[in-house]
């Protein structure tokens, strides 16, 4: 009975330490999937901020109003 208990230990730290990898390697998908987000989304939204007025005051001073 202490041979068998001690292997399934065994197998169930196995598979645990298998979980573990595959646990972080979603955790390292994730962040890299929401710095790409930040990039592609929210970088643009702030050049557009600061673009806008530019912009504008650059149209405005053209037509002279």
């Amino acid at each position: 009975m202490d041979i068998e208990l001690k292997e399934k230990l065994e197998q169930q730290e196995q598979k645990i330490e298998a979980i573990f990898k595959s646990v972080e390697k979603m955790r390292k998908y994730f962040l890299w999937t929401l710095v790409v987000t930040v990039i592609t989304f929210v970088l643009p939204l702030l050049v557009l901020i600061i673009a806008i007025p530019w912009f504008l005051k650059t149209l405005t001073s053209a037509y002279g109003l």
